[in-house]
């Protein structure tokens, strides 16, 4: 039986694949904080805080029982659906920048999805525990599988379950991109945001969602190569 590539004695042509993906992950972070950086420095017209904003974006949605709280960190902020709580990052919550504004508008537009029962939210949530065991489990099944003996069950299980945590990705992507299209659109109508800054903030979001974009690309990049290397091993 011939080697695994990569794990036996020959060069293995597919960590090309692997590399693609950490040149697009290492790309997307560093756009994204450049971004950020150049617009957190850009004090928006209104002088309105990413909690304020927050605020106010959800008054006007008529949603009273969704808290905005402050949690530590950089770009920590999220949506905590069970909890009904906005939670903004010390960068976002008492930053009057047009790029914390931008980011809580974001998160705020998660919460208008939970609400209206947004589908593609309602299927990234369920997705969660497939997802979290698929990251976690995929590649030491794999492992395990070539460990005893190259038993192509457990590698094609491994394979299988990491489908589950590159599916999570897929679906997050219209999340995030519906979310921050909610953001500008009511940045802009509430004019919370006016003139060029709704322009910079949509750049600042758009610069997030490559983030994720890249994220979805490495883990598919990341699938197609166990597929390449363990998909075929039963014709072996």
């Amino acid at each position: 039986m011939m080697p695994y590539y990569g794990y036996g004695y020959y060069f293995d042509p597919t960590y090309i694949l692997v590399l693609i993906g950490a040149v697009l992950s290492i790309a997307a972070s560093a756009k994204v904080n450049s971004t950020y950086a150049k617009y957190s420095r850009v004090r928006s017209m209104t002088g309105m805080t990413g909690a304020q904003a927050a605020e106010r974006i959800l008054y006007q949605a008529g949603i009273r029982d969704v808290r905005v709280e402050h949690v530590r960190g950089n770009l920590t902020d999220h949506y905590d659906p069970r909890s009904k709580v906005v939670r903004l990052s010390d960068a976002t919550f008492h930053s009057p920048s047009v790029a914390a504004v931008g980011v809580a508008a974001h998160e705020c537009g998660h919460v208008l999805q939970h609400y209206e029962g947004y589908a593609p939210l309602k299927i990234r949530t369920a997705l969660v525990p497939a997802a979290n065991i698929g990251s976690r489990l995929g590649i030491p099944l794999i492992l395990i599988g070539i460990l005893f003996g190259a038993n192509s069950f457990l590698i094609h299980i491994g394979i299988w379950v990491f489908c589950l945590a590159v599916l999570f990705q897929l679906v997050t992507l219209p999340v995030e991109l519906n979310a921050s299209g909610r953001a500008v659109r009511i940045l802009d109508s509430q004019g919370i945001l006016r003139g060029e800054e709704v322009g910079q903030c949509r750049k600042v979001l758009r610069a997030a969602a490559f983030t994720y974009v890249a994220a979805a690309a490495a883990s598919i990049l990341q699938l197609l190569r166990l597929v390449l290397l363990f998909g075929g091993r039963d014709r072996d």
